[in-house]
């Protein structure tokens, strides 16, 4: 782009337009991007980089596939949208039966959202009108964990980490959850085994987890203690709870925190006990990020309801979806409206849909099982020195993401410049240097990315 229209641009941007998390008034430095192609965007005045953050985890195949970009061309030639009230169309019929398929066993009943966040909107609600359905209107809280991020609307931001979370300061409007105590930190070497719990009074038979002794004998007591309180806190609150809300195995924006499998067969106990739905939040986690097609594989857990997005469209469009069982379904229509209370006006667009379905075709058709192990292993080796620089807390690794954890917040300006100078694109954010890469990267950018990373770390 010419330099002047640039500094137009950028002009123009700085003074009328909101990005997410940044003043308008004094806005940190913004980029201008004039064209991506595979995993790299170009950057006026910069050149090309390697986007490190798959534009915030949802560029899974990178920029301009031949494959995606066809398969939008093709559906603009069909049409590009139309109301999905009334009407339907083969692009949001066919990924619907494709998320079915992908999906943990029983859940058979797919909502398209417009957005991560609108998405556990409609969870929210399935889980309310649910309990409603079935005869127990007194239970409209929700029982999630601390650290966990579920998008910014309302309703989203109720199920937030309340303190350490990005919406504290509207705790005092928000409906108020019950939170219990985060999950451990994940480690290797442990193993579950399921034992018959006696059947209670009312309802079906659940499983209680026993944990056997692994190696890890300072982790493994850990999860059996935050098992005992998660229980203990579900309890106290049973009458008043509709569902258990969490981002599996790993949370997200709340800190890049991964946390042991065996918590999950603890909330699916939990849940089935009680009479509580159990929402897994795969926005993040989900098509593979964590190395398993979603997180709840990774535990056997199968979820009442499931959230999906940010990979779905390979990154080309904004698109999410709710899946859930037929049982929710069922329930969910018994209560007094007898419909699911939502509907977005983009709902189901045939672009978004088309181009999604695509994007699944490429990853399922690929190794992706083993593509996901050979990045994962890359980061682990490439990440493994930053353990040894002054200020670095943590290193951790699973899937495809790889985070660096500071003692202290990022400085971001600092850690952004530094990795541009490295030839890649990163966003750090609180006291996180990491990495979500699009899975098309090369053995050499991948370590191309772990030097950035390095580099932003001595940048602090």
């Amino acid at each position: 782009m010419n330099t002047v229209l640039g500094h137009q641009v950028l002009a123009s941007d700085r003074e009328h337009l909101w990005h997410p998390y940044t003043s308008m008034t004094e806005p940190t430095p913004t980029r201008l991007v004039t064209g991506a192609n595979g995993v790299r965007l170009t950057l006026d005045g910069v050149g090309e980089v390697i986007d490190g953050m798959s534009s915030w985890w949802a560029a899974i195949h990178g920029y301009r596939h031949p494959v995606l970009d066809e398969a939008v061309r093709r559906q603009l030639g069909e049409m590009a949208h139309v109301m999905f009230g009334g009407l339907t169309h083969e692009p949001a019929v066919r990924l619907a039966r494709q998320l079915i398929d992908l999906s943990p066993d029983g859940l058979e009943h797919v909502f398209l959202a417009d957005s991560g966040s609108v998405s556990v909107e409609v969870a929210i609600k399935m889980a309310l009108q649910y309990q409603r359905g079935v005869g127990r209107p007194e239970r409209t809280r929700l029982l999630t964990v601390r650290g966990g991020y579920h998008g910014d609307t309302f309703g989203c931001m109720s199920v937030c980490d309340p303190v350490g979370g990005m919406h504290s300061m509207f705790t005092d409007v928000l409906a108020p959850q019950v939170f219990a105590e985060r999950p451990p930190l994940a480690s290797p070497g442990f193993e579950t085994v399921a034992a018959q719990h006696p059947q209670p009074a009312a309802g079906p038979a659940v499983e209680e987890v026993a944990l056997r002794p692994s190696r890890n004998h300072r982790t493994q007591p850990a999860v059996a203690a935050w098992a005992e309180s998660f229980r203990k806190i579900a309890a106290e609150h049973a009458g008043e709870v509709a569902a258990i809300i969490v981002e599996p195995l790993l949370q997200g924006a709340g800190g890049m925190y991964p946390y042991p499998a065996e918590c999950l067969v603890v909330m699916r106990e939990v849940a089935d006990r009680h009479g509580l739905l159990l929402i897994f939040d795969e926005i993040a986690t989900g098509f593979a990020r964590t190395g398993s097609m979603f997180a709840a594989d990774a535990a056997g857990v199968a979820p009442d309801v499931m959230c999906v997005g940010k990979a779905l469209t390979g990154g080309y469009m904004t698109l999410a979806a709710v899946l859930c069982t037929t049982r929710v379904a069922h329930g969910l229509s018994a209560s007094e409206s007898g419909v699911l209370m939502h509907g977005p006006t983009y709902m189901g667009n045939p672009l978004a849909c088309a181009v999604a379905s695509a994007s699944l075709d490429l990853l399922t058709g690929s190794d992706w099982k083993g593509n996901i192990a050979r990045i994962e292993r890359r980061l682990s080796d490439g990440l493994a020195a930053c353990r040894d620089l002054p200020g670095v807390a943590d290193v951790r690794t699973i899937g495809a993401v790889g985070v660096v954890q500071l003692d202290r917040p990022v400085d971001m300006v600092k850690a952004t410049d530094a990795a541009l100078a490295a030839g890649v694109w990163l966003r750090p954010f609180r006291d996180l240097v990491y990495t979500m890469p699009p899975y098309v990267c090369s053995d050499e950018e991948l370590d191309r990315i772990c030097a950035a990373i390095r580099a932003a770390v001595v940048a602090q």
